[in-house]
């Protein structure tokens, strides 16, 4: 089980920008094998991501990957030729020592995390085992929560938080995507009838893209659908704030046409909460207002999930400052954010190890890989978010679920209420 060769080429997103397609290439008993992964990116970034390697130029609006392909292609496979496949955290460490720098900037983390998603990849597919198996933790089936509304970076409204999800809560993983694609399609029923079939367009994640200004008309639009299919029992509200892309230095937040200041917004996320069935806010502050995330996470933190991903991006000196100073009380986990599975791996379990929650999570520039669904059932995690059930590239990963739950069978676990 050692790597032979490792082949890299630039392909597209899902917003058509140009990613990394990684092949890890091994031969056993003279038979060959080969996994491959692709590689994600966010519209809304954190200031303290691992940096990818972009090309510049005029090509493809500078966004191009050819630099990237070239390292994975040369530096990377000579330097990975012949290592153990089995040894995860080998193979990452040295493509943390090959990178040498502490955002990953000279390698980049789109290298890096293909050719580290591919290894893990390959070397599940040689034992023959699931890749949800190679993960270490309790097989447990997640929680969708599924961004029905897009705003923010991910449409082109006037919407300042950026998702909107539901999270349904059937008896199985099955059931409980079931309810939310219902809702899904009520729902667009619903913004056809009021604001013209025009609206029903989707963003980014396949959630509508309705041209709203106030925060809480997706709120109500939502419950309307849900009470309309009878729901109100089975379907709680998440929202991403993103609040990073509203925040404006010396003037505040930038909410239902009017600035907030930090205070005044914790405020306003009480009022919603006892106003609607709200269990998770992610992202309510910017990334660097940890006053802020500390003080809503004191107010309500025991009855809702307060989710770090710009303030955190799944880096565990990063998440280690929020535990001390009781920031947030919920990790959201991105690989792409950090750069290798092993780092993503100590992210979850120190996060957990904490009384954490934790919740995978796509990126908005997704590809076809369902790595993430695996991840989310390997670590036991018992939430994901991967999008609407709409477009190809959220789906792979909802579909994926369905799969593993069908093949678990009868020993199939689902996290259901207990998240809450």
């Amino acid at each position: 089980m050692y790597i032979r060769k490792i082949h890299a080429r630039q392909i597209l997103d899902s917003r058509g920008n140009p990613t990394i397609e990684v092949d890890v290439m091994t031969k056993v008993d003279r038979r060959k094998f080969v996994a491959r992964e692709e590689v994600p990116e966010g519209a809304s970034k954190g200031l303290y991501e691992a940096k990818e390697v972009r090309d510049g130029g005029k090509a493809y609006r500078g966004l191009g990957v050819k630099k990237a392909v070239k390292l994975i292609n040369t530096k990377i496979n000579s330097r990975l030729i012949g290592l153990e496949l089995k040894d995860q955290r080998q193979i990452d460490n040295i493509l943390i020592d090959l990178d040498s720098t502490k955002n990953k900037s000279k390698l980049g983390a789109n290298s890096i995390l293909g050719v580290s998603l591919a290894c893990a990849r390959l070397s599940a597919m040689i034992e023959e085992v699931p890749l949800y198996e190679k993960f270490g933790g309790r097989l447990l089936l997640p929680v969708p929560f599924l961004n029905i509304i897009n705003g923010g970076k991910h449409a082109e409204n006037d919407l300042s938080f950026q998702e909107y999800m539901i999270a349904p809560f059937g008896k199985t993983f099955a059931e409980s995507l079931r309810i939310g694609t219902e809702t899904y399609h009520e729902l667009k029923k619903i913004i056809a009838s009021k604001y013209g079939k025009a609206f029903t367009n989707v963003g980014d994640e396949g959630g509508f893209a309705p041209n709203l200004s106030n925060v809480e008309e997706p709120f109500r639009l939502i419950m309307r659908a849900v009470n309309k299919l009878g729901y109100k029992r089975k379907i709680k509200l998440a929202i991403d704030a993103a609040a990073s892309e509203f925040y404006y230095a010396h003037k505040g937040y930038y909410v239902n046409k009017k600035y907030y200041q930090g205070g005044e917004l914790v405020d306003y996320y009480r009022k919603l909460v006892k106003t609607y069935p709200i269990i998770s806010i992610e992202d309510p502050f910017d990334q660097r207002d940890e006053k802020n995330f500390a003080e809503l996470t004191k107010k309500i933190g025991r009855k809702v999930h307060i989710v770090g991903d710009d303030l955190l991006v799944t880096n565990p000196e990063r998440i280690k400052n929020a535990i001390q100073n009781k920031m947030c009380n919920t990790l959201l986990l991105k690989p792409n954010q950090i750069g290798t599975l092993t780092e993503t791996l100590d992210a979850a379990s120190l996060a957990m190890r904490n009384r954490w929650k934790v919740m995978v999570s796509h990126r908005s520039g997704e590809t076809n890989s369902s790595f993430i669904a695996d991840l989310a059932v390997g670590i036991g995690c018992g939430q994901i978010k991967a999008g609407a059930p709409c477009r190809g590239e959220r789906l792979a990963k909802y579909n994926q679920l369905l799969r593993i739950e069908d093949q678990l069978g009868p020993k199939a676990r689902y996290a259901g209420r207990r998240i809450i």
